[in-house]
């Protein structure tokens, strides 16, 4: 089955609410010129209930099916927020707002979810109810933790749920996914180095913290290198080392802070353990003093086994079974959808962008021909999972 008729039909209507959104990006849970927008399409689509201020600024909106027989729900996400980026793109509907960009392509995330609401609420050819569901804040705000915490999951009694991002280097037409961890946990740590300053002409007096984290920062790197399995994923990046005033004077302390990226939850666990275990003992071997701090970010993205299974073949439907890789190389970025996949089971599916520029970058876009396979993959989705009996 193709891109289905209908949609491709209204593809310039979704295209022209895409460009709108890029035009206006909002960031985090200050969504509302966004929301507000999407509140009012669905209403405007024959939504049987649309529900405003879930997680602060989120949106859901409710579609009965023809048939009464399933009590079940699936649910459809896309996020809403932009980034802190100056766009570069010269596009005609470029950002109006200084400082502000879609650069991860969520404007058309939300665009092609609300052309999947449009076509559902008008053939409601499925047995259940379909929620769609409009995120705020996943740009570092947590914003699918902070709609669960506010009852997503069990106010709609969802019983699956499914997500899906553009993937820019990935063809137009094409998709990818895989079972079990498909976009990492972003975790960060703090560490604070306390050693003994002084003058830089008599370095014999003091203990250096500079010296101490340098070697640190190449400690630190064994731990992916030498204590991981090789066959397991990891990152474990420095990405800041802060110390010293003056060119004169030895810093009393420094710090250094970095990320922490697996795809697997007994991985984190690991790294966390050796991190807190090695940072004091390093430092201490140095005659130097030192603590970590280390905050979970964003859990893993794991795609439930049956739920991919399902996903890839609906995907199949729309584009071609050689069009579809089910084994698709997984990201080492970060995807607040993980919060609603440890609620449900679920699966996460990359979407080609083609040969745009790479994600939060000054001169990406999303491209809008990937459209109307995004709105009949949500669509067929729907209907497949929830057939009339």
């Amino acid at each position: 089955m193709p891109v289905l008729n209908r949609i491709a039909e209204f593809q310039p209507e979704i295209a022209a609410w895409r460009r709108d959104l890029h035009a206006h990006p909002e960031l985090l849970f200050d969504v509302h010129r966004t929301a507000g927008i999407v509140a009012e399409k669905l209403r405007a689509f024959g939504c049987d209930e649309v529900v405003t201020g879930l997680g602060r600024t989120g949106v859901v909106g409710i579609i009965n099916g023809r048939g009464n027989s399933s009590n079940r729900t699936i649910g459809l996400r896309a996020d809403m927020d932009a980034l802190s980026i100056t766009e570069k793109t010269g596009a005609a509907y470029a950002s109006t707002v200084d400082g502000k960009m879609h650069a991860c392509g969520h404007d058309g995330h939300t665009a092609m979810l609300l052309g999947a609401a449009k076509y559902l609420a008008e053939t409601r050819n499925f047995d259940g109810r379909v929620a769609v569901i409009f995120q705020p804040a996943e740009e570092g705000g947590g914003g699918g933790r902070v709609m669960i915490e506010d009852g997503l999951i069990d106010r709609f009694a969802i019983t699956e749920v499914y997500g899906m991002h553009n993937w820019p280097g990935m063809p137009v037409g094409q998709f990818g996914i895989r079972t079990g961890g498909i976009m990492a946990a972003t975790d960060r740590f703090y560490i604070d180095i306390e050693g003994r300053g002084g003058h830089a002409a008599r370095p014999q007096q003091t203990i250096d913290p500079i010296i101490v984290a340098a070697q640190m920062v190449t400690a630190l790197q064994t731990i992916v290198s030498r204590n991981l399995d090789p066959l397991e994923s990891a990152v474990l990046s420095v990405t800041m080392i802060e110390a010293g005033e003056a060119d004169n004077v030895i810093s009393r302390t420094a710090k250094i802070t970095g990320t922490v990226r697996t795809l697997d939850s007994g991985v984190q666990d690991f790294i966390e353990q050796r991190l807190v275990e090695m940072v004091p003992q390093f430092a201490d071997s140095f005659g130097a003093r030192a603590s970590i701090r280390y905050v979970r970010g964003y859990p893993v993205t794991v795609n439930a086994p049956e739920q991919t299974a399902f996903a890839a073949d609906v995907a199949r439907e729309i584009v071609g079974a050689d069009r579809v890789d089910d084994d698709t190389v997984p990201s080492m970025g970060g995807e607040d959808f993980s919060f609603m996949l440890n609620e449900r089971p679920g699966a996460y599916i990359f979407i080609g962008n083609g040969d745009s520029t790479e994600l939060h970058t000054d001169t990406y876009d999303f491209n809008d021909d990937a459209i109307p396979v995004g709105v009949s993959y949500w669509a067929r989705l729907a209907e497949r999972a929830l057939p009339i009996r």
